[in-house]
């Protein structure tokens, strides 16, 4: 018998390594809880910042929205689905409005009060001009939305275009109304697989800037195979992205070195003459 001293006392052994989970699975447990919890802040951060991105469109200039005001030369009006721009016609007056008119898709992100200006000085050259407003400022989400113009005024004629993300969506909507659509033109943009206007005889018109820096150039030049062989193609030199419409400098955009006034100047003859070919061509 041993005095003075005691066994050592031998820790409990469970016969497990510490980490290794356990009968109960809890050790798998927390780290799929783990899992969980950092996926769904990550679905919690993608979509804040999908609600921050479509919250913060590019909006109308001060310029812009002078425009939407209506004069001697220019009626303008709106509805839930668009803004139109009509030449003002008085009640004594002989003139009729050209046709075709012009349904117009805004660029991604952009609202369309910021193409007024746009729309005021092409509708002054005689045409009925409509911006569509699409559903959270996106086009691939209206696609469809010319047909209610269309449906509204089925004794007129329209060509349709687009800026930006606006033009391949147009470019669909032509490609399945070919039989409602006098012709097409893209700013800044282009068309794509879905808005295959390659077999038609479709007019169509692209006005692209040299100082643009947002065009996906590649995207640009593959959309050629997409429109007929007689698609017209224009550069303005100097002009920029964004000065397409009047919403200020888009990011990444390059620097202009004509004024936003200037560029639109171009752009509106450029379209007024192509629409006066079309309507030449359907004896209007």
């Amino acid at each position: 018998m041993l005095t003075g001293s005691k066994a050592p006392i031998q820790p409990f052994n469970s016969g497990k390594r510490r980490g290794r989970p356990n009968k109960t699975g809890r050790t798998p447990r927390r780290k799929g809880r783990l899992v969980l919890t950092i996926a769904l802040v990550v679905v919690l951060v993608l979509i804040a910042a999908a609600v921050v991105y479509v919250s913060t469109p590019y909006k109308p200039s001060e310029e812009a929205l002078a425009a939407l005001k209506s004069d001697d030369i220019v009626t303008v009006s709106q509805t839930d689905d668009w803004i139109e721009f009509e030449p003002t016609i008085g009640s004594d007056s002989t003139l009729a409005v050209k046709q075709p008119g012009v349904i117009f898709y805004p660029g991604g992100r952009v609202k369309p009060e910021v193409y007024a200006p746009f729309a005021r000085d092409l509708a002054a050259t005689g045409r009925h001009v409509v911006v569509v407003k699409m559903p959270f400022n996106f086009a691939f989400l209206g696609q469809n939305e010319a047909e209610k113009v269309q449906d509204k005024y089925p004794d007129e004629t329209f060509a349709i275009g687009g800026h930006s993300l606006g033009g391949p969506f147009a470019a669909r909507y032509a490609a399945e109304h070919t039989d409602r659509i006098a012709g097409i033109f893209f700013l800044a943009s282009y068309a794509e697989g879905k808005g295959d206007l390659s077999k038609t005889q479709m007019p169509s018109l692209s006005i692209t800037a040299s100082e643009d820096q947002v065009l996906n150039r590649e995207s640009y030049e593959e959309g050629r195979s997409y429109l007929p062989e007689n698609a017209q193609y224009e550069v303005i030199e100097g002009g920029n992205h964004g000065h397409f419409g009047s919403y200020g400098e888009q990011s990444r955009d390059g620097k202009a070195s004509i004024s936003e006034a200037e560029q639109r100047e171009q752009t509106v003859t450029l379209i007024s003459t192509w629409l006066d070919a079309i309507s030449a061509e359907a004896g209007q």
